[in-house]
């Protein structure tokens, strides 16, 4: 039998915690500017320019999210 404790990594320090803390909210900007990015850019198309990419205009706030936060 394996010892858990083996598998286990030591605890994080305040460091490694706050780095982790900065990491995250970088990140979250990160996707909420290719959100609002491409919700205006999106926004800015013409109904024909929407229907030339297959999307409509009840679609632009599905595919901003899809671009950035996925699914």
């Amino acid at each position: 039998m394996a010892d858990l404790n083996a598998t286990r990594s030591a605890p994080l320090g305040l460091g490694d915690r706050i780095a982790i803390v900065v990491a995250r909210v970088k990140d979250a900007a990160r996707r909420r500017a290719v959100y609002r990015r491409t919700l205006r850019e999106l926004n800015a198309l013409t109904p024909r320019d929407l229907a030339d990419l297959g999307l409509h205009a009840s679609m632009i706030d599905r595919v901003a999210r899809e671009a950035a936060y996925g699914n």
